[in-house]
């Protein structure tokens, strides 16, 4: 499990280490290989393979691809899609589409998110959680009610 938020730097070659603290979460099966794709937000979602395969196998495969909603979705989230491996760094390069979709420039906000982990320009997460306040204590009711 991804938790906790750290604040980090991009280099010029796009590539941004991955805090030990989340390092330490990653399955031996994802072979410290990740997928990373566009977020629901304007930010960057990094999969561990193994995460990965197992959304593909659980949501993905069962989508409609005859349906043009469920086409849609897949060609948006996969199209930006890239798999990329740990260097001997613990750093994962981030393609440039990505990083413009994201709007991040030096400094990235790196959030763990359960399953996955999402890198952030931090001033779009500021202008995010302004755009969506809701206190945290409703927002924990209405989705821990079951």
């Amino acid at each position: 499990m991804f938790l906790g938020s750290f604040k980090y730097s991009i280099d010029s070659k796009g590539r941004v280490s991955i805090p030990a603290r989340m390092r330490k979460f990653v399955n031996q099966e994802a072979n410290d290989t990740f997928v990373l794709t566009r977020g629901t937000a304007q930010c960057i979602i990094v999969y561990p393979m193994d995460h990965w395969k197992e959304l593909v196998a659980s949501k993905l495969n069962k989508l409609n691809a005859f349906d043009p909603q469920d086409s849609k979705f897949l060609r948006m989230f996969l199209q930006e899609a890239f798999e990329d491996k740990f260097d001997t760094q613990s750093r994962l390069t981030i393609p440039k589409n990505l990083i413009e979709f994201a709007g991040i420039r030096k400094d990235v906000l790196i959030i763990g998110v359960n399953q996955f982990i999402e890198i952030w320009n931090p001033e779009t997460y500021e202008v995010y959680l302004k755009e969506n306040e809701q206190p945290y204590h409703e927002i924990a009711k209405e989705v821990m009610k079951n």
